[in-house]
């Protein structure tokens, strides 16, 4: 990033100092501590520099889940239209306060929980994300004392893991009041209704209403929201059958049991966003038909920064290709799944995430411990591949459980897969917390991933 961004001063933290150092040294780049800024002489009668709405006001570089980080260039009117559109979109209230975990190098807690709270003048409270990673419930606790209605985000992990620190033994109306949490925003990857319904679950106790979910679809190259659910209007699904998902229409009289997704309504444009689905030839598609998601707007990225090439490569026209697949209902969009991420094998498209979900259902298994891609099979032809973290040692259980995984993976796709047991943490995450298939790919086939023995 420091060679991408070539910046003029490197500043961070004092407990990151002798990596910060090192690396602004490799780059010859000045880099300084905030305490050491704060101690630096300066004028006050000095002029401030000026700048233009459509100069870059700041740098957000995507996480990386499917490549390697661009710096995605948002200019001052880019993010003052996002700005808005984020507060129209939430209906914001006087009684709103906002409480947050998240981190602040991510777009949405960077734009979402700091820049928008700053632009509408909204109080916040917020906690290290470490923190909440060793007691998420503590996030909880936050929103139970906030005496007016709270506006709060995650991702769809961070409902799962407070849904399972709750104990069977202990009423969640003892220890939280949630009865004022009014938006409960969802976003950043991929909406699990599961989970938000195990959410409801635990916590409906302590007041928690369903009505407050807020799913959202964005990006950073969008500065941050491209649509909201409406306040009120909770998760709302939509069944997809699986040969629409997979692109292969069921033939005539096939007689065959029929399986469904569950693909969450992520809500409408943000004012002064639009959105369309188009083909692969770019034509644009009616309502429910799947297709590459589209987005036009002042909320846009002017490009990657100093990379005319990834820039030309995904904006036409004034329109984004977002890289997502997902399809239009009504005025709202649904999102189905990543491009790049497609596994395609003899014509037919299968989505990882469902066989990611599919093997979630054994036991033993959380969210975050499968990865499923294609690889190159002895022959030439395309096959699936799962990894899956495995907590098991004994060698016999191990054969047991792969047989498992690899028959619940064929009853999703039809075929028999790849199936690597590998140790736990081995999966790369983004910094934003998601999965990176195309890394563990990656990794897998260079042979940094080893898979762990099994029974002859």
């Amino acid at each position: 990033m420091l060679t991408s961004s070539d910046p003029a001063l490197f500043l961070y933290p004092e407990e990151l100092a002798d990596f910060c150092v090192e690396a602004g040294a490799r780059r010859s780049v000045r880099a300084m501590s905030w305490d050491a800024l704060a101690a630096e002489p300066f004028d006050p009668a000095a002029a401030l520099p000026e700048a233009s709405p459509d100069e870059i006001g700041y740098l957000q570089y995507s996480s990386g889940s499917t490549r390697f980080p661009h710096g995605v260039a948002v200019t001052h009117r880019a993010l003052l239209h996002n700005l808005r559109g984020h507060a129209l979109g939430l209906q914001m209230e006087d009684s709103d306060r906002v409480v947050s975990w998240l981190p602040w190098y991510h777009d949405m807690g960077l734009v979402g929980c700091f820049l928008s709270p700053v632009a509408n003048q909204i109080s916040t409270d917020y906690m290290k994300t470490e923190d909440f990673a060793r007691r998420p419930l503590a996030w909880l606790d936050l929103v139970s004392r906030n005496p007016g209605t709270t506006l709060s985000y995650s991702p769809t992990f961070g409902y799962d893991i407070c849904a399972r620190r709750m104990s069977s033994q202990i009423k969640a109306s003892e220890r939280f009041d949630l009865s004022r949490w009014r938006i409960a925003g969802n976003g950043a990857d991929m909406i699990r209704p599961d989970v938000m319904q195990a959410f409801v679950d635990a916590f409906a106790d302590a007041g928690f209403k369903a009505s407050a979910f807020c799913p959202s679809y964005g990006l950073a190259e969008a500065t941050l929201a491209v649509s909201l659910m409406p306040p009120g209007e909770g998760i709302r699904l939509e069944l997809v059958e699986e040969s629409q998902l997979s692109g292969a229409a069921a033939e005539d009289g096939e007689d065959r049991p029929k399986r469904y997704r569950a693909i969450v309504n992520c809500g409408r444009a943000l004012e002064g966003m639009e959105i369309e689905i188009r083909d692969g030839e770019g034509n644009i598609l009616p309502d429910r038909e799947i297709g590459k998601v589209w987005t036009r707007g002042q909320s846009l990225m002017v490009g990657y920064y100093r990379d005319p090439e990834a820039t030309d490569a995904c904006m036409k026209d004034d329109w984004l290709d977002t890289g997502d697949m997902g399809y239009l209902s009504g005025g709202y969009i649904f999102i189905v799944g990543r491009a790049k991420d497609m596994i395609i094998i003899n014509g037919r498209n299968h989505w990882p995430q469902d066989i990611e979900w599919a093997v979630e259902q054994l036991p033993g298994f959380k969210s975050g411990d499968i990865a499923a891609f294609a690889i190159t099979g002895p022959s030439g032809e395309e096959q699936p591949a799962v990894l899956v973290h495995c907590r098991v040692s004994d060698l016999q259980e191990r054969s047991r459980l792969k047989d498992d995984i690899k028959e619940r993976v064929r009853a999703i796709i039809g075929m028999s897969p790849v199936v690597e047991l590998i140790p736990p943490r081995s999966l790369p995450r983004t910094s934003s917390g998601k999965l990176s298939r195309t890394k563990a790919r990656n990794l897998y086939l260079s042979g940094e991933i080893v898979p762990l023995d099994i029974a002859a």
